[in-house]
């Protein structure tokens, strides 16, 4: 259990709710007018507190499949539900009110540098929206020690561990108090030791806080932590394993 754990916002809800699902779906990208399969026939879902590992070497189709769940793309063929929504039912609108659901953990932290740690955390909810203003601060502060950075609330990227920005990212991520966060190669560029210890915060956030985890990883380890395993090839699913129930 992460230091701050008690710390995590609560998600109320029934838990075995399915949050995620992926219906027979293909996506096909046309550069220069030659057609490229991302995906084929992918099917997939995920209920509230699971954490699902997409596994497959570059070129598989992972980060694909993440923003098809995340509303940054839509699929050639198939449906993709999420928390109930179909999102090739849902206009513009609909769709930017619905990602306030979803939180986004990238490779690359995706940090501001000149901003502090507590900024960072902070700008997602001016982005985002529909939280009162003064409920800001107590959100970043609870959310900087469930990953066990308070004390480094007014440092910058520069200053911080690779660890510890991947840290940050995820406490950005938390803070809008997200139904579903969708991780991409999150511990690709840290160390077995750091990378272990941001796979033990997100097992946290479904175990304590009912979040809903996709992430994709080519990493064994990193799948370990896993309830679900999706292996992918060439943009289809070939297996899926049950990492945690072995």
């Amino acid at each position: 259990m992460i230091a701050g754990a008690s710390h995590i916002p609560s998600i109320s809800a029934q838990t075995n709710t399915r949050m995620i699902a992926v219906e027979q779906v293909d996506r096909v990208f046309n550069p220069n007018g030659r057609e490229v399969v991302a995906l084929r026939n992918v099917s997939l879902e995920a209920s509230r507190g699971r954490f699902v590992a997409l596994m497959g070497p570059s070129g598989s189709g992972k980060t694909t499949l993440l923003n098809l769940i995340g509303g940054l793309d839509r699929p050639s063929a198939g449906t993709v539900t999420v928390a109930g929504q179909r999102l090739d039912s849902l206009n513009t609108q609909a769709l930017a009110i619905l990602r306030r659901n979803i939180g986004f953990i990238f490779q690359s932290f995706a940090l501001t540098p000149t901003a502090s740690a507590y900024e960072n955390v902070e700008l997602a909810l001016r982005i985002g929206g529909g939280v009162p203003r003064a409920e800001w601060d107590g959100r970043v502060l609870r959310c900087l020690a469930a990953v066990g950075l308070a004390e480094r609330a007014n440092h910058r990227p520069y200053e911080l561990s690779g660890g510890q920005q991947q840290r940050v990212a995820i406490a950005r991520a938390l803070v809008t108090r997200p139904q579903i966060i969708l991780a991409d190669e999150p511990t690709g560029d840290l160390d077995s030791r750091t990378g272990e210890r941001v796979l033990g915060v997100l097992r946290n956030l479904c175990d304590h806080a009912g979040v809903t985890l996709l992430m994709a990883t080519h990493d064994p380890v990193a799948a370990a932590f896993a309830d679900d395993l999706y292996r992918l090839r060439d943009g289809q699913i070939i297996a899926i394993e049950h990492p945690k129930n072995k």
